[in-house]
């Protein structure tokens, strides 16, 4: 996970709940190695990393006897946290960007703005309760956690589709590849950061 940029992070998180270690390259390549004991948030997950180009290890512990959510919840967390360090100041990143993902018959938008204010906007519905033994809703949950914690304004939605793998899927892609696109440096900003403020803190 060597990058020249430096724009890696480790965050290790541990509660009652859950223990996480997220390992993150922003500048890689779309590695993945992702355990979270829960099959299609791995699914998620891979997804995110192989479509952001993002190279990322995820490993999460978590008290699957009672449900998906804590584990899913906070892997996002930690997740959300290892983009905000690998980040850093943001400077000369494009920060704004969108994507629009299919995935046969489901489509997906995702608009991304790395503004250091964590807010989310998601309409995402699913129309089943469970994606394998994921909680349908944590793919809404996931995405505002995730949001809040990297400290960026999230705005995604599923435009249309009829099966509930293909529209959270989509969903995720749209999300990686905005995602990609707004951490990306801009050669033309140089170390400017891309706000009036002078500051994305």
């Amino acid at each position: 996970m060597e990058s020249d940029s430096g724009r890696r992070a480790r965050i290790e998180r541990e509660t009652r709940e859950t223990k996480v270690r997220v390992d993150l390259n922003i500048d890689g390549t779309g590695i993945a190695n992702v355990q979270t004991g829960i099959g299609f948030l791995d699914h998620l997950l891979t997804t995110v990393a192989r479509h952001g180009l993002f190279d990322l290890s995820i490993e999460t512990i978590g008290d699957l006897a009672v449900d998906s959510h804590h584990t899913a919840e906070d892997t996002a967390i930690a997740l959300g946290r290892a983009f905000d360090q690998a980040l850093g100041d943001r400077r000369g990143i494009v920060r704004i960007a969108h994507a629009y993902a299919p995935l046969d018959e489901a489509l997906a938008l995702a608009v991304v703005d790395i503004s250091g204010r964590g807010h989310a906007e998601i309409d995402a519905p699913l129309g089943v309760p469970m994606l394998g033994t994921l909680d349908a809703d944590m793919v809404r949950h996931m995405l505002a956690s995730f949001a809040i914690e990297a400290r960026l304004t999230l705005h995604a939605r599923v435009l249309a589709g009829v099966n509930a793998h293909h529209r959270a899927e989509a969903l995720f892609k749209a999300f990686a590849r905005a995602l990609d696109a707004a951490t990306r440096r801009d050669p033309r900003l140089g170390d400017i950061v891309p706000s009036t403020k002078g500051t994305l803190g």
